[in-house]
């Protein structure tokens, strides 16, 4: 019990950095932001590989509070690659990489490391955006809204959904499947973060922390859209924007407990 109580306190006492405290907000802002240039994304690649854009419009008008699809349906124009688009992804995501900046940053700072130069870690923290939207693509694709595109592709395809074993295996079997993809990319994530060579086994307890919690939150937030999206009956629209944004405000809450149990497990094994 002793031993449980100081784990809990060293916590507590890393959770008062105002670092902490900060983080979050500053991720799932940047986070939101790279939904633009992922958009622009699409609709090239779309264009590229001659997809229906009506397709791809459904798919987000199903999945997304109509609000929001308001506001990301006009960046998919259907139109081919140009300089204008080149300029607007290539500052889209520097924009959303300084939210991996500062996970850089305030690993340092938790871990107590010296920082790198500057150039370095802008450059890592490209790297690491590209990880992070990469999850955040997965999270929202596969676990948020995965029933959703899966359902409609059954049935595009004329399957009974309620005989079809197919369809039900991937429903089920994507949870198990989306756990291990997320743990190892996650894992990844925490050990690039510092500045500092960090070992696997020191950012393993806050990377199955960060992706039972991601799942748990996403799937709260995927029963929501699923079984109360007329909420905004008693709320008006705009309910269905703070939702999404508390989701992802949430999984950014979640990233950052996970960096300070790694901080407090490194902490720990160092003073052993």
């Amino acid at each position: 019990m002793k031993r449980i109580k100081k784990e809990f306190q060293k916590l507590w006492e890393i959770f008062q950095n105002p670092l902490i405290r900060v983080l979050p907000g500053q991720i799932a802002f940047f986070l939101f932001l790279s939904v633009f240039p992922i958009l622009i994304l699409i609709g090239v690649i779309a264009s590229f590989f001659s997809i229906s854009m009506t397709s791809v419009v459904e798919i987000i008008g199903e999945t997304f509070p109509k609000e929001v699809v308001d506001l990301l349906v006009p960046l998919l124009d259907g139109k081919g690659f140009d300089t204008n688009i080149g300029v607007s992804m290539l500052t889209g995501y520097i924009l959303a990489s300084n939210g991996a900046h500062s996970i850089v940053v305030a690993s340092n700072t938790l871990y107590g490391f010296p920082h790198a130069e500057w150039l370095k870690r802008r450059i890592k923290s490209l790297l690491m955006i590209m990880l992070m939207i990469g999850l955040f693509v997965f999270t929202i694709v596969v676990l948020a809204f995965g029933h959703v595109i899966l359902k409609a592709s059954f049935t595009a395809l004329g399957a009974d959904l309620s005989t079809n074993i197919l369809y039900h295996l991937i429903l089920y079997a994507r949870w198990p499947v989306s756990l291990l993809i997320m743990y190892f990319n996650i894992k990844l994530i925490y050990a690039m973060a510092p500045d500092w060579k960090i070992l696997s086994k020191y950012t393993t307890k806050g990377a199955i922390f960060t992706t039972v919690g991601w799942m748990i939150a996403t799937a709260i937030y995927s029963y929501y859209v699923s079984h109360f999206s007329h909420y905004d009956l008693f709320y008006g629209g705009l309910s269905n924007i703070v939702i999404l944004m508390i989701w992802i405000y949430a999984l950014s809450y979640i990233l950052v407990i996970g960096i300070a149990i790694n901080v407090n497990e490194y902490q720990n094994v160092d003073r052993e």
